[in-house]
């Protein structure tokens, strides 16, 4: 019957993370489903106690950290246009500072020099340094020039 009880408090502190978010109540609701299986396998409390004590600790000094590192800080995957920044592109147009076409990540970009002055021929391998709206603000590569 103690049993019942450890794994819904376990559930129960599992449910309430939902509404906190701080990776300690789950924690503590993993401790609460270990107290159940050893009061199931026991039926001895000061056991479950005990599994129940060391599971959490352990959970809360080990698993805590890497859960909050690995949800808050996020994964460090690059997306969206922020992913296009030092992609090679091929000029399919003359690109000068006023504007120009490339061919990035299989589609057509409108496209900015960012050497005033400085015209990239067609054909020619750029690398995009910045993106500004819908426009990739490229460099020529330095190893064709």
């Amino acid at each position: 019957m103690a049993a019942w009880i450890w794994l819904g408090a376990g559930i129960a502190l599992m449910a309430a993370e939902m509404l906190s978010g701080d990776f300690w109540l789950v924690l503590v609701g993993g401790g609460a489903i270990a107290a159940a299986g050893a009061s199931a396998l026991t039926d001895n409390q000061w056991i479950a106690v005990a599994v129940f004590s060391v599971a959490s600790l352990g959970l809360l000094i080990f698993a805590r950290p890497a859960l909050k590192r690995r949800f808050l800080h996020g994964t460090g995957m690059k997306t969206n246009t922020e992913a296009l920044i030092g992609a090679k592109a091929v000029a399919l147009s003359a690109v000068d500072d006023n504007g120009g076409l490339v061919k990035l990540a299989g589609e057509e970009w409108t496209a900015r020099n960012n050497v005033p002055g400085h015209v990239i021929e067609p054909g020619q391998t750029v690398t995009v340094v910045e993106i500004s709206g819908a426009t990739a603000i490229v460099a020529a590569d330095p190893l064709l020039e």
